[in-house]
């Protein structure tokens, strides 16, 4: 039996049955007052009711979570969870809409839910990457036009020429990865010394060696860890023994490839999305032993205690 056979993805109720064990294996959690195993069913499917005296209150198992509230069936649910996990870069919500047999808005809706869902779940937490004799990559790259021309500080306020390279008017992405652990991606208005140095320091252990390009944005950085070392593009070097940064290139090429060959456009609002949804699918890659199903499971689980409405502020 393949994964998409299974009898959560076929029905309402074995998805719902199926993720009431995933979410309560000691039993109904009620949201409203915490208390565990002391809940009933109503007669309403998938609808339980604290038996605590002062709570009282009805519940499901996806109120809480970026499915609350929601009138899609659940095993479609939990089929997008699985195509957006198992996708390397990325399933687009037209495809959804077709494969679930779901409206346009309604599938574009549920891969954004999904990917706050993805945001900030890691294998091993929230910590500083890197430590003692580790090594993260730096680098920062650029997608997409501004909603808004840049501003050039060498023109003295005014935009970027049409035409010119480097920053221009594009959408500048600062990222890290620790060399055979994980990756994080931060879209900022501004990708200058004061930004990329902060965000580096703020997720970074200080006894790690930092690897960059020769870019004057990581300039002084080697006093607040272990080392700094560089490699310089500019000179066609891009290797020097264990010196370079290819790790971060290649997160970044599969970023890319995904946005303009699945995605094709995103307004600058929603790309921190994004990022986070190729973020979530390398850190919990083959490489590191997760597989599509653990995978799965990883994004399920972070969809509790998330909500993502069409009102709220992006």
């Amino acid at each position: 039996m393949t994964a998409l056979t299974a009898p959560h993805f076929q029905s309402h109720e074995a998805a719902r049955e199926w993720l009431e064990k995933q979410r309560w294996p000691e039993g109904p959690v009620c949201p409203h007052c915490g208390v565990v195993g002391h809940s009933y069913e109503t007669n309403k499917p998938g609808v339980w009711r604290c038996a605590e005296p002062e709570c009282r209150k009805d519940f499901s198992v996806t109120m809480n979570t970026v499915m609350e509230r929601s009138h899609i069936p659940l095993h479609k649910w939990l089929m997008a969870f699985y195509l957006m996990s198992a996708s390397k870069k990325g399933i687009s919500a037209h495809q959804l809409h077709r494969s679930l047999a779901v409206s346009y808005k309604a599938a574009w809706f549920m891969c954004h839910r999904i990917r706050e869902a993805m945001a900030g779940e890691t294998p091993n937490g929230s910590g500083p990457l890197g430590g003692s004799g580790k090594i993260v990559e730096a680098d920062e790259t650029y997608y997409g036009p501004t909603e808004q021309p840049r501003v050039s500080p060498q023109r003295k306020g005014r935009p970027y020429k049409v035409g010119s390279r480097g920053p221009r008017d594009k959408r500048p992405i600062v990222a890290l990865v620790e060399r055979g652990g994980n990756l994080r991606s931060f879209h900022v208005a501004v990708a200058d010394k004061e930004t990329v140095q902060a965000i580096v320091a703020a997720n970074v252990a200080k006894e790690s060696r930092i690897h960059t390009d020769e870019s004057r944005l990581y300039t002084g950085i080697d006093q607040q860890f272990a080392s700094h070392e560089t490699v310089k593009h500019s000179a066609k070097e891009y290797v020097r023994g264990d010196i370079h940064t290819n790790t971060i290139e290649g997160a970044f090429s599969i970023f890319k490839r995904g946005m303009t060959g699945v995605y094709q456009h995103c307004k600058e609002k929603h790309l921190h999305r994004y990022l986070a949804e190729f973020d979530f699918r390398y850190n919990h890659r083959v490489g590191l032993g997760h597989s599509d199903i653990d995978r799965t499971f990883a994004a399920i689980k972070g969809a509790e205690g998330k909500r993502l409405t069409f009102r709220q502020p992006h």
